[in-house]
């Protein structure tokens, strides 16, 4: 299934992101494209594509939670890097691990291969607004 969410956010169709739900559980995948090299020399993915990837990844999960909501905005948001990104596709899924009225308290893991091996991680405070009708 697709998120209307991610296929409206142009950097989102730049990167090509794709989402797969399975119940509640919502994973992005960020298919591997040559333009997302940042280092040629090993080659590394671009950790601004990375980080894009795990923000959207974010966002997507608490549009979906809070599906009247308008588009989460970031607070502040932290991206560990933790191992270079390969030249293969990129998983992502983001946790909710605490929201209040106004702010949500995100984490969220990207991996490769192997989800026990993340090559980055992010967390993420975001503002929660509700839609109003004019």
């Amino acid at each position: 299934m697709s998120l209307p969410l991610l296929d409206n956010l142009p950097y989102a169709r730049f990167l090509g992101l794709r989402t797969q739900l399975n119940g509640d559980d919502l994973t992005v995948v960020m298919p591997f494209a040559d333009r997302l090299i940042g280092n040629p020399m090993l080659p590394a993915l671009h950790g601004g594509s990375t980080a894009a990837l795990l923000e959207m990844t974010a966002i997507a999960q608490v549009s979906l939670s809070y599906p009247r909501l308008r588009l989460p905005r970031p607070i502040n948001v932290t991206t560990a890097y933790l191992r270079s990104g390969r030249p293969v596709d990129v998983y992502a899924q983001a946790r909710i691990k605490k929201a209040g009225r106004r702010v949500a308290y995100v984490l969220a893991e990207a991996w490769q291969e192997n989800r026990d091996q993340p090559i980055a991680s992010l967390t993420a405070h975001f503002l929660l607004d509700e839609e109003t009708s004019t």
